[in-house]
């Protein structure tokens, strides 16, 4: 049996993670996002993604300034986690390196 192409992915669900005391941890798909810092006048462009779980839903905004200085910031279940908190979340949902890689669509 093959998979519809066209039928929705579902969202990978990830172990419990009681550090965070988040439960059925699940992320919708990463999307690039323009931003703007204060530091800076240049619109950069970040990572946004939704992540749900049995606590409630929110999601986690990646900014990398420089290959050594990222921030994060959270809104909805998130809103007011420290850096170090949102840093593990992000870690948590990062795929494994052993998954095998999305399909890519055949051009031309």
């Amino acid at each position: 049996m093959t998979a519809d192409p066209g039928a929705p992915r579902a969202e990978p669900t990830l172990a419990p993670s009681p550090a965070l005391g988040l439960t059925g941890l699940r992320a919708g798909a990463r999307a690039r996002v323009p931003i703007r810092t204060r530091a800076s006048s240049l619109t950069r462009s970040a990572w946004r993604v939704e992540v749900a779980c049995d606590q409630g839903a929110g999601t986690i905004v990646t900014v990398e300034v420089s290959p050594q200085e990222t921030y994060y910031r959270g809104e909805g279940l998130f809103l007011g986690w420290s850096q170090e908190q949102l840093a593990a979340v992000q870690e948590a949902l990062r795929p494994d390196a052993h998954e095998s890689a999305p399909d890519l669509p055949q051009l031309g």
